[in-house]
Protein backbone atom coordinates (compact mmCIF):
# COMPACT_ATOMS: atom_id res chain seq x y z
CA UNK A 1 0.00 0.00 0.00
CA UNK A 2 1.18 3.49 -0.73
CA UNK A 3 1.99 5.97 1.79
CA UNK A 4 -0.82 8.69 1.77
CA UNK A 5 0.39 12.53 0.17
CA UNK A 6 -0.86 14.55 2.93
CA UNK A 7 -0.75 17.90 2.37
CA UNK A 8 2.44 20.15 3.70
CA UNK A 9 1.55 23.21 5.93
CA UNK A 10 1.04 25.68 2.64
CA UNK A 11 -1.21 23.33 1.21
CA UNK A 12 -3.23 22.68 4.24
CA UNK A 13 -3.69 26.53 5.14
CA UNK A 14 -4.78 26.52 1.55
CA UNK A 15 -7.14 23.74 1.77
CA UNK A 16 -8.79 24.82 4.86
CA UNK A 17 -9.34 28.59 3.21
CA UNK A 18 -10.68 27.08 0.69
CA UNK A 19 -13.54 24.91 2.43
CA UNK A 20 -14.03 28.02 4.52
CA UNK A 21 -14.97 29.72 1.10
CA UNK A 22 -16.74 26.98 -0.51
CA UNK A 23 -19.04 26.28 2.31
CA UNK A 24 -19.28 30.06 3.51
CA UNK A 25 -19.85 32.08 0.72
CA UNK A 26 -23.02 29.83 -0.49
CA UNK A 27 -24.57 29.95 2.98
CA UNK A 28 -24.27 33.67 3.09
CA UNK A 29 -25.70 34.36 -0.40
CA UNK A 30 -28.25 31.68 0.14
CA UNK A 31 -29.58 33.54 2.76
CA UNK A 32 -29.85 36.91 1.00
CA UNK A 33 -31.54 35.18 -1.52
CA UNK A 34 -33.61 32.87 0.65
CA UNK A 35 -34.96 36.58 1.91
CA UNK A 36 -35.49 38.53 -0.80
CA UNK A 37 -37.37 36.26 -2.76
CA UNK A 38 -37.61 32.82 -1.30
CA UNK A 39 -35.01 31.58 -3.70
CA UNK A 40 -31.87 29.39 -3.25
CA UNK A 41 -28.29 30.42 -4.89
CA UNK A 42 -28.68 27.78 -7.29
CA UNK A 43 -32.54 28.51 -8.25
CA UNK A 44 -30.72 32.12 -8.76
CA UNK A 45 -27.77 30.26 -10.76
CA UNK A 46 -30.73 28.74 -13.28
CA UNK A 47 -31.98 31.49 -14.17
CA UNK A 48 -29.43 33.61 -14.41
CA UNK A 49 -27.77 31.29 -16.42
CA UNK A 50 -30.98 31.56 -18.72
CA UNK A 51 -31.04 35.22 -18.62
CA UNK A 52 -27.13 34.94 -20.59
CA UNK A 53 -28.18 32.63 -23.21
CA UNK A 54 -28.64 33.61 -26.73
CA UNK A 55 -33.00 33.51 -26.30
CA UNK A 56 -33.16 33.19 -22.96
CA UNK A 57 -33.41 29.14 -23.73
CA UNK A 58 -30.45 26.39 -23.35
CA UNK A 59 -31.15 22.89 -23.69
CA UNK A 60 -31.02 20.74 -20.39
CA UNK A 61 -27.58 19.30 -20.51
CA UNK A 62 -26.09 22.87 -21.88
CA UNK A 63 -27.86 24.06 -18.64
CA UNK A 64 -26.57 21.34 -16.46
CA UNK A 65 -23.19 22.24 -17.70
CA UNK A 66 -23.12 26.04 -17.13
CA UNK A 67 -24.79 25.29 -13.64
CA UNK A 68 -21.81 22.52 -12.41
CA UNK A 69 -25.03 20.34 -11.87
CA UNK A 70 -26.47 16.73 -12.70
CA UNK A 71 -29.29 16.30 -14.99
CA UNK A 72 -31.24 15.07 -12.17
CA UNK A 73 -30.78 17.87 -9.66
CA UNK A 74 -31.11 20.07 -12.67
CA UNK A 75 -34.48 18.25 -13.59
CA UNK A 76 -35.75 18.27 -9.99
CA UNK A 77 -35.24 22.43 -9.84
CA UNK A 78 -36.01 23.61 -13.27
CA UNK A 79 -39.48 21.70 -12.55
CA UNK A 80 -39.83 23.78 -9.49
CA UNK A 81 -39.39 27.16 -11.27
CA UNK A 82 -41.78 26.26 -13.59
CA UNK A 83 -44.64 25.85 -11.42
CA UNK A 84 -44.01 29.08 -10.09
CA UNK A 85 -43.94 30.54 -13.81
CA UNK A 86 -40.28 31.65 -14.14
CA UNK A 87 -39.03 29.07 -16.83
CA UNK A 88 -40.69 26.88 -19.47
CA UNK A 89 -39.50 23.01 -20.61
CA UNK A 90 -39.97 22.40 -23.94
CA UNK A 91 -38.73 19.82 -26.97
CA UNK A 92 -36.54 21.59 -29.20
CA UNK A 93 -37.75 22.93 -32.55
CA UNK A 94 -34.45 21.58 -33.82
CA UNK A 95 -34.40 18.30 -32.58
CA UNK A 96 -37.72 17.16 -30.75
CA UNK A 97 -35.46 14.63 -28.51
CA UNK A 98 -33.72 17.40 -26.60
CA UNK A 99 -35.47 19.25 -24.06
CA UNK A 100 -34.76 23.04 -23.80
CA UNK A 101 -35.43 25.14 -20.82
CA UNK A 102 -36.54 28.78 -21.65
CA UNK A 103 -36.58 31.95 -19.22
CA UNK A 104 -40.03 33.28 -18.79
CA UNK A 105 -40.87 37.25 -18.56
CA UNK A 106 -41.97 36.62 -14.74
CA UNK A 107 -38.55 34.94 -14.78
CA UNK A 108 -36.50 37.87 -15.71
CA UNK A 109 -38.38 40.25 -13.72
CA UNK A 110 -37.63 38.32 -10.21
CA UNK A 111 -34.25 38.74 -11.79
CA UNK A 112 -34.15 42.26 -12.45
CA UNK A 113 -35.51 42.51 -8.95
CA UNK A 114 -33.07 39.98 -6.83
CA UNK A 115 -29.62 40.79 -8.94
CA UNK A 116 -28.97 44.20 -7.58
CA UNK A 117 -29.02 42.59 -3.66
CA UNK A 118 -27.48 39.08 -4.86
CA UNK A 119 -24.66 41.30 -6.36
CA UNK A 120 -23.83 43.46 -3.77
CA UNK A 121 -24.03 40.71 -1.65
CA UNK A 122 -21.17 39.05 -3.89
CA UNK A 123 -18.91 42.13 -3.71
CA UNK A 124 -19.72 42.54 0.09
CA UNK A 125 -18.96 38.58 1.17
CA UNK A 126 -16.11 37.99 -1.66
CA UNK A 127 -14.66 40.91 -3.45
CA UNK A 128 -14.59 44.28 -0.70
CA UNK A 129 -11.87 42.56 1.26
CA UNK A 130 -9.79 41.74 -1.93
CA UNK A 131 -7.42 44.58 -3.69
CA UNK A 132 -7.87 44.36 -8.11
CA UNK A 133 -4.78 42.11 -7.91
CA UNK A 134 -6.38 39.86 -5.45
CA UNK A 135 -9.14 39.32 -7.63
CA UNK A 136 -7.42 38.52 -10.32
CA UNK A 137 -5.36 36.18 -8.45
CA UNK A 138 -8.57 34.31 -7.41
CA UNK A 139 -9.76 34.39 -10.58
CA UNK A 140 -6.44 32.76 -12.45
CA UNK A 141 -6.17 30.31 -9.70
CA UNK A 142 -9.95 29.45 -10.10
CA UNK A 143 -9.27 28.56 -13.71
CA UNK A 144 -6.49 26.89 -12.82
CA UNK A 145 -7.87 24.20 -10.97
CA UNK A 146 -11.33 24.26 -13.17
CA UNK A 147 -8.61 23.73 -16.02
CA UNK A 148 -7.07 20.78 -14.23
CA UNK A 149 -9.86 19.36 -13.89
CA UNK A 150 -11.96 19.72 -16.63
CA UNK A 151 -9.83 21.15 -19.59
CA UNK A 152 -13.19 21.34 -21.37
CA UNK A 153 -15.23 23.40 -19.05
CA UNK A 154 -17.90 25.98 -20.69
CA UNK A 155 -15.92 28.76 -18.81
CA UNK A 156 -13.19 28.21 -21.44
CA UNK A 157 -15.16 27.82 -24.39
CA UNK A 158 -14.91 31.66 -25.33
CA UNK A 159 -11.06 31.83 -25.10
CA UNK A 160 -10.83 29.34 -28.20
Amino acid sequence: MTEPRWLNAEERRAWLAVLALTTRLPAQLDSVLQRAAKITLFDYHVLAMLSESEGEVLPMSRLAERTNSSLSRLSHVVKKLQERGWVKRASSAEDARVTVVKLLPPGRELLERVAPEHVESVRQELFDGLDEQDAADLARIGRKIVAHAEPTHWIFQDEA
